[in-house]
């Protein structure tokens, strides 16, 4: 056998043992979701498919929010046929995770590997359940890391996976393994059109977001309680105030006994700094919020009648 042959088996082999490693905890996801047709129809039930992976012995799961968002049933079918039905443990519409569960004990799970570690040219798998084909395996590398993505929700997700491991419809929640088949990503999204462009949430992510939904069923993030848009500022206004930060935050509304207007910010006011954080923009600010916890009280820059006035928050709890 040549060398290059040997090599090639070799690969071939040690990725054929991960496949092995890894599969009989994933599950497939049949999903159905109520809703009304009016008119002649009535009630209907649309269904639907996706991927999700067991990260501990006792029937926990992990996969996409917008999997399974709105629907009303979860049937859960594992690598040996095993069929369940799931329930909704909670979800994170903002990460696009959620933790759904089965009655079963003694189950095969994933080891859940450190996304920190992670370095762009690695070897990756995905497995899922794309267009309803169940199990299916693909490979890759991971072509970035720190990218960005809009989740569902409309919120800003940070520190993305980019992988060119194929993914299609169905492949969401499934995950994206190493070759010693530890979990390093929830897969979660492609980019129509494109070709190899996939994305996953970094792993990390998922054991904070999977251990407070465990805990209380929902992420508790900081809010401030007003409506705001993204804004430039105008140049003069920036050399009359010594800014070099290009945008702020302008305040549109601010909602009846909320934090802001418990601290006295007012509409029209336009944020541009939050502790020590320069905030641009509204994805600035729900980084910060993100990061900082409920009771919290915090020190807010804002603009106001073309002067900058500081005021102090105590940030409230959604």
């Amino acid at each position: 056998m040549e060398d290059y042959e040997r090599i090639l088996e070799d690969y071939s082999n040690a990725l054929v043992k991960v496949v092995e490693k890894v599969s009989p905890a994933v599950v497939n996801l049949d999903l159905s979701q109520s809703t009304f047709i009016p008119f002649f129809f009535g009630p209907q039930e649309i269904k639907g498919f996706a991927s999700g992976f067991l990260f501990t012995p006792d029937g926990y799961i992990l996969t996409n929010s917008h999997v399974t968002h709105q629907a009303s049933k979860i049937q859960i079918t594992l690598a040996d046929r095993r069929t369940y039905q799931a329930e909704l443990v909670g979800e994170d519409p903002q990460t696009d995770l959620a933790v759904i569960k089965i009655h079963e004990n003694n189950l095969p799970y994933l080891e859940l590997g450190d996304s920190e570690k992670l370095k762009v040219g690695q070897i990756v798998l995905a497995i899922g359940n794309p267009l309803g084909f169940g199990h299916s395996v693909t490979s890759g590398v991971i072509s970035a890391l720190g990218r960005s993505l809009r989740s569902f929700s409309g919120h800003l997700m940070e520190n993305i996976i980019q992988t060119d491991a194929a993914l299609n419809p169905g492949s969401s929640g499934g995950p994206l393994v190493d070759i010693h088949g530890r979990a390093i990503g929830v897969n979660t999204a492609i980019i129509q059109g494109a070709q190899g462009i996939c994305f996953a949430i970094p792993i990390n992510t998922a054991k904070w977001v999977a251990g407070l939904l465990i805990k209380e069923g929902r992420v508790r993030r900081s809010y401030l309680g007003i409506i705001g848009q993204s804004v430039v500022l105008p140049k003069r206004l920036r050399e009359n105030l010594s800014l070099s930060q290009e945008g702020g935050v302008y305040i549109l509304r601010v909602a009846t006994g909320s934090p802001a207007q418990r601290g006295g910010i007012n509409s029209g006011d336009i944020i541009i700094q939050a502790e020590n954080e320069i905030i641009n923009s509204i994805d600035d600010l729900h980084r910060f919020l993100s990061h900082t916890p409920p009771g919290s009280r915090v020190a807010v820059r804002v603009i106001r009648d073309n002067n900058i006035k500081e005021i102090s928050i105590v940030l409230g709890s959604e």
